[in-house]
């Protein structure tokens, strides 16, 4: 998920280099990412260049691949340890930073950029949604997920003073809110701010819908698949979006 590099040495590369940092995205977010790219891919004549940025451990690039084999798929992380495991699934991987110096990619090389779960992670999503832009060709599709700041639990939570579920005060623990793992999150966005940003960065045609999330506790979980009707307050940030 490491995605942008953290400076060697840094608080932010010894934690992105911890064992204990998960590299897969889970079965959850590998199926909602496979159904987000086939509704972007629908339409495109011959094979499609989709590049997954924070392809982590690849695993669920490995079951979009597998649900579009027309096309051709590349991941892209930062972890070399996630690209060595993407690679022994057989994809084609490379190690890179999403920012400076850039993606090794051609200008409008791609059909289709993947961002899932990785936009949170990143110190400069400003020069990093302007480098997806770059290798997207004119009308290509960026596809992000991400989680909500503003999820229905969080209006909760706030009100009573407690820190929203997603946010993080340190690499180190988890302080003032429910959970006990450390994701390393460093921007968290709603709806609104999250397609204003992207609207400014060049893309048009911005679609939001809302997932479910997957740590929410059982007797919860109706109520957090409601919520999915109505994406400012799900607790996932689904985008569809197209290069201008």
């Amino acid at each position: 998920m490491a995605v942008t590099a953290p400076a060697p040495g840094s608080p932010l590369a010894e934690f992105y280099s911890s064992p204990g940092v998960p590299l897969s995205s889970g079965p959850d977010r590998a199926r909602r990412q496979a159904q987000m790219l086939a509704g972007a891919l629908r339409g495109l004549a011959g094979p499609a260049v989709i590049i997954d940025i924070g392809c982590g451990d690849g695993s669920a690039l490995a079951v979009a691949a597998a649900a579009s084999p027309a096309h051709r798929f590349a991941g892209i992380d930062w972890s070399a340890e996630a690209l060595r495991r993407a690679h022994a699934r057989g994809l084609t991987v490379l190690r890179a930073d999403v920012a400076a110096p850039g993606l090794p990619v051609a200008d409008g090389a791609a059909d289709v950029v993947i961002m899932s779960e990785v936009i949170e992670h990143l110190v400069d999503p400003d020069g990093a949604v302007a480098e997806v832009r770059r290798v997207l060709r004119p009308g290509g599709s960026l596809v992000l997920s991400t989680p909500n700041l503003a999820a229905w639990y969080n209006r909760a939570l706030l009100a009573f003073g407690i820190q929203p579920v997603f946010s993080e005060v340190s690499l180190h623990g988890v302080f003032g809110r429910p959970g006990s793992v450390v994701a390393g999150h460093l921007r968290l966005f709603t709806r609104r701010a999250l397609t204003q940003f992207l609207a400014a960065s060049g893309f048009g045609c911005v679609t939001v819908t809302g997932a479910r999330y997957h740590d929410v506790p059982r007797p919860l979980g109706p109520l957090d698949r409601a919520f999915c009707r109505w994406p400012s307050a799900a607790s996932i940030l689904l985008v569809h979006a197209r290069k201008e």
